[in-house]
């Protein structure tokens, strides 16, 4: 697929406006101005989508009226160009649903439209700071170039800690998670990252390694070092040069695991057969969705294998911890197989959309990708439909509504605040103070959860 952008260099922290009053529009605008904040202007949906096309945006204020469409509709198709960005609606209504179908559709929040424009500057120039902490340069690009898509703060913070690791070219790394996170594609973006371009990463599946060859396929052996030897092999150790040594499922390792220790600690090996020392110049990641320190206590795993390896620790979430992700990882995969099979698909409808919401995702998101990928293969029109979702993911949507969070509205009293209030409250008792649970069942991500928490002065929530 082509990228989105490809900037040069950094470029100045960027914010669209999206409102048909003008007026309103230009006095943001001047606003944002006056704090350094670069800022186009559109006054209609048709003419923020052509924006996004061609500009970088990292917030975009969007109107919930626009005089040729319904903005929460059209927060999919801004986020499917521009991903990183951050949407913040702006509405005149106070309308419980409206605010949840914003959330639910992508935005990152709400605004109730004032004669004072200091909330919307302010929400701005958050998001602003929080931009400047957690992102250095072309980040959001560079990793989108490697897979790895997500806007949640779980995977927030694994691009963070990646790239800091980054600077440091030897350290080993060890990457864990659940089966069909991403372990093997945080480690591709890690390489890109650290190591000389065009440099090899050579991956090794800990799993499938045969007991007898298995010290030959890492460091290579000599001609005549045992039977059937006829030539001299070099092993991954040595074909990855400067790049990367991945051992994917190092959990598994069994007869190994002392040679590893030493090759670690001495950052050097040797072939079977041959006394000559070769400099490892290779990093070494490893990978796992096993509990190595409950493998230490069984004595399945070596402690000082485990304690060299757990140098610089990076834990991938599950996708059903990561809320928002989910749809964004959705869009993205359906465009991608969409152009991969010669096939023009909408973005996703809100029924599909809440029923992949609505879904655990066990298998993560190589589960989601194939999800996706069958869908489009199964369309034969342009846009994924309820019927082309597995039957697993349509009897989700059913357990969920046994688990709804009803609340109820009083007028003349209550206000959009109020009922959030109680919505959180309510979500975090039937959840038992789960908060990734008590996110599910808001339909939002857990960053967003903690953010309203914080917000309302929601501390703790006892059974």
């Amino acid at each position: 697929m082509s990228e989105l952008f490809d900037p040069a260099g950094p470029a100045p922290f960027s914010a669209l406006v999206v409102d048909d009053e003008q007026l309103y529009a230009q006095a943001i605008d001047r606003e944002l101005r006056r704090q350094g904040v670069r800022c186009d202007l559109a006054y209609s949906g048709e003419q923020a989508l052509r924006q996004v096309e061609s500009c970088c945006y990292q917030v975009i204020l969007l109107d919930h009226r626009l005089p040729d469409d319904d903005g929460i509709r059209i927060i999919p198709l801004l986020l499917a160009r521009q991903p990183t960005a951050s949407v913040v609606m702006m509405t005149a209504y106070h309308t419980v649903p409206n605010a949840v179908q914003a959330i639910r559709h992508g935005a990152e929040d709400y605004i109730i439209k004032e004669t004072s424009l200091r909330p919307i500057i302010d929400r701005v120039l958050e998001i602003r700071r929080r931009h400047e902490v957690r992102s250095a340069g072309n980040g959001w690009q560079e990793h989108k170039r490697k897979g790895l898509i997500g806007r949640s703060a779980g995977m927030v913070e694994v691009v963070a800690q990646l790239e800091k690791i980054a600077r440091s070219a030897d350290t080993t790394v060890l990457i864990t998670g659940e089966t069909g996170v991403g372990k093997e594609v945080a480690a591709s973006y890690l390489h890109g990252l650290s190591r000389p371009p065009g440099s090899p990463m050579i991956t090794v599946d800990c799993v499938a390694l045969p007991g007898s060859l298995a010290e030959s396929l890492l460091f290579g052996h000599e001609k005549g070092a045992f039977t059937g030897a006829d030539q001299t092999r070099v092993g991954a150790f040595e074909e990855a040069r400067d790049g990367t040594v991945f051992l994917d499922e190092i959990g598994d390792m069994d007869a190994l695991q002392g040679k590893l220790l030493r090759v670690l600690e001495s950052r050097s090996f040797h072939r079977v057969g041959s006394l000559t020392e070769i400099p490892l110049r290779a990093r070494v990641v490893a990978a796992t969705n096993q509990d190595l320190k409950q493998a230490v206590k069984e004595g399945r795993f070596r402690l000082d294998l485990f304690q060299r390896l757990c140098v610089f620790p990076i834990h991938i979430p599950p996708l059903r911890e990561r809320g928002e992700d989910i749809l964004l990882l959705a869009e993205h995969f359906s465009s991608f197989f969409a152009e991969k099979l010669g096939k023009l698909v909408e973005p996703l409808g809100e029924e599909v959309r809440a029923r992949l919401m609505a879904y655990d995702y066990p298998g993560n998101v190589r589960e989601l990708k194939n999800i996706i990928e069958r869908a489009v293969i199964m369309t034969e029109s342009d846009r994924l439909e309820l019927r082309h979702l597995p039957q697993r993911v349509l009897n989700a949507a059913q357990r969920r509504r046994s688990s709804s969070i009803p609340v109820d509205f009083v007028p003349g009293i209550d206000t959009l605040e109020s009922l959030e209030r109680r919505m959180i409250k309510q979500a975090l008792r039937q959840a038992g103070n789960v908060k990734a649970e008590a996110a599910r069942l808001l339909g939002i991500s857990r960053y967003q959860l903690l953010r309203r928490m914080e917000k309302y002065g929601i501390q703790h929530e006892r059974g």
